[in-house]
């Protein structure tokens, strides 16, 4: 049967009533604010946000609880996402709370990522592409009855958690690299510091034995311009949205025939590092030899610093930071290699150090890197599954049993 959204459930949008919506008294407390590319970013639910609420800024918009579908109306057009924590969210995000089964809330999630490319062609036409809340409920879609929808729920559902797993264990071991960098480099408490006295540097006090470098005598950037052609389009391309913010996991990638221009090539090893709009923070080991565009830098660590240190320390918020400042163009800044991120100051530590480091480091990101392939894979099978399912080309009898009610997960 055909059906609109409003006929499942209601449809209502988020609200940000202050003006101006920059104003710092709105942030800074522990409510999360979910914008459009929050909600682009989660892959079922959402959980993650980008800034988060004072009591203030709480008082002039809406708390939503956990189970409502979240879809963006403007900038990403008609992405979604089932909201997994109490949150906020402004006007360009609209949600749908579902009124006949819980289950609803992730098959409309479904059902507007099957319609995806047609409710985007509907915002298409005007300065800012916006989906309205009325163009979003005039739309009928095909829907099937409770039963079949809870059952492609369960299907979908099984994989997407699968993925949200993989990405939970890519942050958890991520987060033990960063910190135990953190812990080494920055305070000094390596293991066996206290044997080792704090010495006079250009840097300021440093452990006995370190040396004062700068960004380029760690890395250099390789600039291997290719052409399309047909060896490149049997090579993974990475352009810069491809790379995850404040990941070095690379966990998608477009195939080689997508490449057409201001091409470079890398190897595995190398490091990508966002040049365009640096503030974003995507920084990305690369797991094989690829393609990206000049649009990221191509930095290959020097075999005797140390591959993980150096490729962690280009991903440390004081190096984002820098190339962010040290940027050009006013309006898409990129930031520089030459004569400014290479000369950002840096540390070498001692050869055993950075060897510990490499022992702890090593195993974790090589287990990164087989979950971003996992990762791949899964989504590969739900991105295949999903309009055969939702277009009613494939019974979900044929794909898997029903289990039950999938179960929310935060």
């Amino acid at each position: 049967m055909d059906l609109t959204l409003d006929e499942l459930g209601t449809v209502e949008r988020g609200r940000s009533r202050h003006r101006p919506r920059n104003d710092p008294r709105l942030f800074g407390g522990e409510m999360p604010f979910f914008q459009t590319g929050d909600v682009k970013a989660a892959s079922l639910h959402l959980v993650a946000s980008s800034q988060w609420l004072s009591d203030f800024g709480v008082a002039q918009s809406r708390v939503w609880k956990p189970g409502v579908t979240c879809i963006t109306i403007a900038a990403n057009i008609a992405e979604s996402a089932v909201l997994g924590v109490e949150g906020c969210f402004p006007d360009s995000v609209v949600a749908f709370s579902p009124a006949l089964q819980a289950e609803d809330a992730y098959f409309v999630k479904y059902l507007l990522d099957y319609h995806r490319s047609r409710l985007s062609s509907v915002a298409q036409g005007t300065t800012q592409e916006n989906l309205s809340v009325e163009k979003l409920v005039a739309h009928r879609f095909a829907v099937p009855d409770p039963v079949s929808r809870r059952s492609i729920v369960e299907v979908l559902g099984s994989i997407d958690r699968l993925i949200e797993n993989t990405t939970r264990r890519i942050e958890l071991l991520e987060g033990i690299v960063q910190a135990t960098y953190r812990e080494w480099f920055v305070h000094f408490r390596y293991p066996g510091h206290e044997r080792v006295p704090l010495v006079a540097s250009v840097r300021g006090p440093i452990p006995a034995g370190w040396t004062a470098k700068v960004l380029g005598d760690l890395a250099t950037e390789v600039r291997e311009a290719v052409e399309p052609s047909a060896s490149t389009r049997a090579l993974p391309y990475v352009p810069i949205d491809s790379i995850n913010p404040r990941s070095l996991t690379l966990r998608t990638f477009r195939p080689g025939s997508e490449a057409a221009s201001s091409l470079r090539r890398f190897e595995t090893g190398d490091v990508l590092f966002g040049a365009m709009r640096a503030y974003f923070h995507k920084v990305a080991i690369a797991p094989f030899n690829g393609l990206t565009r000049s649009t990221c830098f191509v930095l290959r660590p020097h075999s005797d610093c140390g591959h993980n240190y150096v490729a962690v320390t280009l991903s440390q918020e004081a190096t984002v930071a820098y190339a962010a400042a040290h940027s050009s163009g006013s309006t898409i800044p990129y930031a520089r290699w030459l004569e400014a991120l290479s000369e950002m100051p840096a540390l070498l530590p001692t050869a055993d150090v950075v060897a510990m480091f490499e022992d702890l480091a090593e195993p974790c990101i090589q287990e990164c890197q087989r979950l971003a392939a996992l990762h791949r894979i899964l989504q590969q099978l739900r991105d295949l599954l999903l309009p055969r399912l939702l277009g009613g080309l494939t019974e979900v009898s044929a794909v898997g049993p029903e289990r039950g009610p999938m179960e929310q997960t935060t």
